[in-house]
């Protein structure tokens, strides 16, 4: 056989298999085209009826409606800003005029990415793809969608004039903080109809729809402007305005107009439910789904909890010298006196009330959630839950205040010191514990191992960074109001631990339950020794560090624990009652100390436990007196506080101490 031929059979063959794969291929297409085109949504007549998507709403606890995310205003494509037009079409489809519904080059591109790098759905949307996703109910992000997503868009591209079709998408995007399209945009953030904007807070608001909890300029006015300079460059690229224009409209300032208070209700709590939701769903379900969303939130709780707070900080500041601060606070994200409550349900987890911070419109930044601020004192529960589960220790058994050295391997060695600076001699560690004498609690701290502690309150539900150091006992490490009053609840509920919640249950559109909250503890603690460490702290607001408490007339059964860290720079007191866990943090947000006009450092018993007192009294109005359930191996005694015998008639302060059985 000669080479030719050779050559003209294997040319043949290939054509052949060329012609099968490609009649394969075809088939394939055929059958995907089969498959898409079933129950393809009807759209509908006009075009911007595709808005009438129904709004996602969000209650609370008691079923009432707090907040709605939808409500659509339609304003005519002739009465929109001609600037926000160039810049939504730079920002999001610069080729609109050109295409008929898809780009193909971005197409071909995502295609390649979807089909060829594992896991990744590639979007190439246009504006008709992004108008078409409001016609399907499944937000799934899967390649068969973004198809028929593809079909719809060509159909509206047939059907609608690019007008028609760009003025019901500028009624659709979503831009954040509630704004639901250009009109209410242009409202909300600059008060002024969507035909007044100009270039600057046209290329502003164009940049939002991206990430609009990201770019919101009320929270995160550097990233907005940032993103705007983003979408100015794209403008000149797509040659709508010349970089003389970019650069005269990035100088330009842009002023917000002042968020009225009735654009967020409870916003440190729903800052936090759209957060979940919008990591969960997407910032597209969210906005565009119709969702109904039922939260934990007592509303009557979350106004308590904001007036608590605010008049706490305020009655502190007319204490303090507030001009007693380091000279760096002169700087514009210096917010002044700040604080932060959350209150837990015991029973649930379920999160009742969240504040971050003393206005969320002034300072939307949500202290609640943060986890850097060190909880000093507040700490010491995990320690010493560690030392009566470990050591076999007893709130009875004595410890002596005294200057401690205690040896770290490579550094020098620990030296903790009582905030009053003072040293008591031989106490029981009931009193050391109400008292909160940093000494006694570092020999304990060196006796079980900062390892313990940890262990303890990862039992508990901390999660932050802790490090297996010393100190750890002692509060040094970054942890947030939520985590302690989660954490503080496991001891509330005798050992068990639920984790904290703040959204029950999420619906669709038709009524099918998304996601539900199922209450579920975890026994933790041992829960005898769990009642003894509540005992003591019981005793802190009885007769220790958190005394106030009872001079400001909460009467109810109780237990909690100050905090207060080195300089002053933070004061907490975390507590609960057997159904209520409530911390309170107070501090500056640049870490300076707090002192009053004398002088005199701020404490968690002096900063933040009123406002504690102050909330739980209002929250548990009417609630009657519940004591914390003893388990049947604990019995009483009465000790003497400095040598842990049994205290006589003749005792001087004698310290109630819950022993359990088999204990001497």
């Amino acid at each position: 056989m000669t080479a030719g031929l050779r050559f003209f059979r294997a040319m043949t063959a290939m054509v052949y298999l060329m012609a099968a794969v490609g009649a394969l291929a075809g088939m394939g297409l055929f059958c995907l085209f089969l498959v898409a085109v079933k129950d393809l949504p009807r759209v509908p007549e006009p075009i911007g009826r595709i808005n009438d998507t129904p709004a996602t709403e969000i209650f609370s606890a008691d079923g009432q409606r707090i907040l709605t995310i939808g409500g659509r205003e339609t304003v005519a494509l002739d009465d929109v800003s001609y600037p926000f037009i160039q810049a939504i079409l730079a920002t999001e489809d610069h080729r609109f005029w050109e295409h008929r519904g898809v780009n193909k080059i971005r197409t071909i591109k995502a295609l390649w990415i979807t089909l060829f790098e594992s896991g990744r759905i590639q979007g190439a949307s246009t504006i008709t793809q992004q108008l078409a996703k409001n016609l399907f109910f499944s937000f799934e992000r899967t390649w068969l969608r973004k198809f028929r997503e593809l079909l719809v868009a060509l159909q509206i591209e047939a059907q609608f004039s690019k007008q028609e079709i760009l003025e019901a998408y500028v009624n659709q995007i979503p831009f954040g903080v509630g704004a639901y399209g250009i009109g209410e945009a242009a409202r909300t953030f600059f008060g002024k109809s969507a035909g007044e904007l100009n270039l600057a807070e046209a290329s502003l608001l164009a940049g939002l729809p991206k990430s609009p909890t990201r770019y919101n300029p009320f929270r995160y006015p550097e990233r907005a402007r940032v993103r705007q300079q983003v979408v100015l460059k794209r403008m000149v690229t797509a040659g709508m305005i010349s970089h003389e224009e970019a650069i005269e409209a990035e100088a330009v300032s842009v002023d917000l107009r002042t968020q009225g208070r009735s654009l967020r209700v409870d916003s440190y709590f729903l800052d936090a439910v759209m957060k979940s939701l919008e990591e969960t769903y997407s910032p597209e379900v969210v906005y565009h789904g119709g969702l109904r969303v039922y939260t934990t939130l007592d509303a009557g709780m979350q106004q308590q909890a904001e007036k608590a707070l605010q008049q706490g900080i305020a009655e502190l500041e007319s204490q303090m010298d507030m001009t007693h601060r380091t000279e760096d606070t002169a700087v514009e994200d210096d917010n002044g006196l700040q604080g932060a409550l959350v209150a837990v349900d015991v029973n649930t987890g379920a999160v009742k009330a969240l504040v971050g911070g003393r206005d969320f419109f002034q300072t939307p930044y949500n202290r609640a959630l943060q986890d850097n601020r060190q909880p000093g004192s507040g700490f010491k529960p995990f320690l010493y839950y560690g030392v009566l589960e470990s050591l076999d220790k007893t709130p009875a058994d004595v410890m002596v205040d005294q200057p401690v050295s205690i040896p770290v391997a490579g550094k020098p060695p620990w030296k903790p010191r009582n905030f009053r600076r003072t040293y008591d001699g031989p106490m029981v560690i009931k009193k050391a514990f109400t008292e909160s004498v940093n000494t006694i609690a570092a020999q304990l701290v060196s006796a079980v191992g900062p390892e313990a502690v940890i262990h303890t309150a990862r039992r508990c539900g901390i999660t932050s960074p802790l490090n297996p150091v010393y100190s750890v006992a002692l509060g040094t490490f970054g942890v947030s109001p939520l985590e302690m009053a989660a954490a503080y609840a496991t001891f509330a509920s005798g050992g068990v631990r639920h984790p904290p919640y703040w959204i029950r249950r999420v619906e669709d559109v038709s009524g099918r339950v998304l996601e539900e909250h199922i209450i579920t503890g975890e026994r933790v603690l041992n829960a005898s020794i769990n009642f003894q460490l509540v005992d003591m702290m019981a005793g802190v607001i009885d007769n220790g560090t958190g005394n106030v408490v009872r001079r400001m007339g909460f009467a109810l059964p109780a237990a909690g624990k100050t905090g207060t860290t080195n300089d002053y720079n933070d004061a907490w007191f975390t507590g609960f009652t057997p159904n209520l866990s409530t911390s309170v943090w107070v501090g500056f947000d640049r870490g300076q100390g707090m002192r009053d006009k004398n002088g005199a450092g701020i404490t968690g018993g002096r900063g933040a436990a009123p406002i504690w007192a102050q909330f739980m009294k209002q929250a548990t109005d009417g609630e009657p007196p519940r004591a914390f359930m003893a388990p049947p191996d604990i019995y009483f005694k009465k000790v003497n506080p400095e040598t842990g015998s049994l205290a006589g008639f003749w005792t001087r302060d004698p310290v109630t101490v819950a022993m359990r059985k088999g204990q001497p």
